[in-house]
């Protein structure tokens, strides 16, 4: 009687043998299947520019960035919040320096560019990220905005590309992703030269991606819907409305929200990546469905 009791033992044993088989060969796959995702997002000895830096976007891009491995020269003209951004980078284990840098002045461009490349010997990936907007029309708007809304938001990248390039190329290609917007692809009220301004950036994009593709370089644009960004809730007060109603009205769109720093750096890291290895010339609207 006992033994016919034990009969069942072995055949047991051998399947629990084969369950712990089978289960580790499902987790050796799985761990294989994350090595293989992690290395086509990872950006592990990549350096990486960011512009406008030091907060919204820039700054959620740039940790993110930092977080996937890359090297991050962090750019901004605020000095005081560049540095209490990179300082937050590094206490979190990224590696990140500032460079205190005004993106409308080639000189400074040049000079910043120099220092990044001296400092970590190459350049894979330039967020052209820095950008101002003021909410008015053309008759409203003063010589002085134009000029510093097209500097700031288009001119830069012209500026900053034209001395990262040569370095990309000599390194043998890398990633430019240009700040456009929904505003880039279709008009806004009372906004017209950012507008203009990032119109420019989305055909510039273009013309960027068949001048450079055959270096290396891929040459790609992002374009946000409303971000709660401290630029976008500035807006609320050029225009003189309550601000939580301003917010409000841009969440009225089919996802129901406005969108988040970290969505766009999510879009960013996709770029910058192998992911997008043959992606090159486009704009990816990033907008919750407001432009659908």
């Amino acid at each position: 009687m006992v033994e016919k009791q034990l009969d069942h033992i072995p055949q047991r044993n051998n399947e629990l043998v084969d369950y712990e088989i089978e289960k580790f060969r499902k987790l050796k796959n799985m761990d294989l299947k994350n090595k293989q995702i992690l290395n086509l997002i990872s950006l592990d000895g990549k350096v990486a520019i960011v512009t406008g830096a030091a907060s919204g976007i820039g700054f959620a891009t740039a940790k993110l960035l930092a977080e996937m491995g890359a090297i991050i020269g962090l750019v901004d003209i605020d000095e005081s919040k560049g540095i209490d951004a990179t300082d937050q980078i590094k206490k979190s284990g990224g590696k990140a320096e500032f460079f205190l840098c005004d993106v409308t002045s080639d000189f400074e461009c040049k000079k910043t560019v120099e220092a990044i490349y001296k400092e970590f010997g190459k350049i894979d990936v330039l967020f052209n990220n820095a950008g101002v907007i003021k909410r008015k029309s053309v008759l409203d708007l003063n010589e002085k905005d134009w000029d510093l809304i097209i500097d700031v938001n288009l001119k830069s990248i012209y500026l900053l590309s034209r001395h990262v390039i040569p370095i990309m190329i000599k390194g043998g290609g890398g990633s430019i992703i240009n700040t456009g917007s929904g505003w880039g692809i279709k008009g806004g009220p009372n906004a017209v030269a950012y507008c203009a301004a990032k119109g420019g950036v989305v055909n510039m994009t273009r013309a960027m991606a068949i001048d450079h593709g055959k270096h290396g370089i891929r040459v790609n644009c992002i374009c946000p819907g409303d971000v709660d960004t401290p630029l976008l809730r500035d807006e609320a007060k050029q225009l003189g409305i309550d601000e939580e109603t301003f917010m409000k009205e841009a969440a009225e769109r089919p996802l129901n929200r406005v969108g988040s720093p970290q969505d766009i750096a999510n879009a960013v890291l996709y770029l910058a990546s192998d992911l997008s290895s043959w992606v090159t010339g486009t704009s990816i609207i990033v907008d919750g469905g407001g432009l659908a």
